[in-house]
């Protein structure tokens, strides 16, 4: 498996020979592993990159809605009957953007989509990873939570802090004056909407469980409700950035695909992951959706 200098050595080497053409050696190299990763599963193969971890503050790193145009371009032409791996590498993004670009995918390949995950995706990328019928991870990959965040505030730690000065008030009313201040910066009207985004997020995951990778598992309710709590829970998970490794996920009760189980698949996935971090470090792209026959969307911040 070429690891990440022996692909830049590639693209280098691709470069020195399209020096006088009109052609990317970093695109040859990255379509050329993309192809081969379609011939070893068959099925059909769409990137989904973000530049998060290359360009931070870049514009469009997130999943929004602008992707389901961009993933519109990557399907036309495919066979559909052959399913679709999606290649998941995203900080997340909206609740809202993640559940319809999930219907939109839906209703193109059914239930027959399987998410690759090389590194990370995190909330709202975990979420779209839970509505497919298997995840496949590596011992280096991780998911996230799925708690929502507004404003960049942790909805469900706002609504546990305001239950939390409701309980002190309640058993030492001379608490009234310090919750005073802290409550003032929440308005009634972003706490209902914490409560509302936290429901969306958990009944979003839930029902996209049940209907594809928990059918036919005994008890699926019951480990629906287990992977959405583990997912969910701010006082186990501490943080929204906390990375939940391959073991985390399958004693959840998630479907993982251990990538190690299979070498020549762990070989052509990591080779693309190295191909489109170098894609996205020269070319300082946000977004890239691209699928294994060349048809990309590159989103540059101008």
């Amino acid at each position: 498996m070429p690891n990440w200098g022996q692909v830049l050595a590639e693209i280098q080497a691709d470069e020195s020979k399209l020096a006088h053409k009109s052609k990317s050696a970093i695109d040859n190299v990255r379509r050329k592993y993309l192809r081969r990763l379609n011939k070893h599963t068959g099925r059909n193969v769409i990137g989904y990159y973000s530049g998060w971890l290359t360009n931070p503050r870049a514009p469009g790193i997130d999943v929004n809605d602008e992707d389901k145009a961009a993933f519109m371009m990557a399907i036309h032409g495919l066979d559909k009957s052959k399913g679709l791996d999606l290649i998941l590498h995203t900080p997340g993004g909206g609740i809202a953007a993640a559940e319809s670009l999930v219907d939109y995918l839906r209703r193109v390949f059914g239930t027959d989509i399987r998410a690759i995950v090389p590194h990370l995706a995190m909330s709202a990328g975990t979420m779209i990873a839970c509505s497919c019928k298997s995840i496949v991870m590596g011992k280096q990959s991780n998911l996230g939570p799925i708690d929502p965040q507004l404003n960049g505030l942790p909805a469900a730690a706002v609504t546990k802090e305001i239950e939390r000065a409701i309980r002190e008030i309640k058993e030492s009313p001379e608490r009234l004056q310090f919750w005073q201040f802290v409550l003032n910066k929440y308005s009634p009207t972003f706490v209902g909407q914490c409560e509302q985004a936290i429901k969306m997020a958990a009944e979003f995951v839930r029902a996209r469980l049940l209907d594809n990778m928990l059918i036919g598992i005994d008890g699926a309710e019951g480990v629906a409700e287990a992977i959405v709590s583990g997912l969910s829970d701010v006082e186990e998970n501490k943080s929204h950035a906390r990375h939940i490794h391959i073991d985390k996920c399958q004693d959840l009760g998630l479907k993982i695909e251990c990538l190690e189980d299979d070498q020549d698949l762990q070989e052509a996935v990591l080779t693309v992951h190295h191909c489109y971090m170098h894609s996205l470090g020269v070319s300082g792209a946000s977004k890239m959706v691209e699928n294994h026959q060349g048809a990309a969307f590159v989103k540059i911040p101008t």
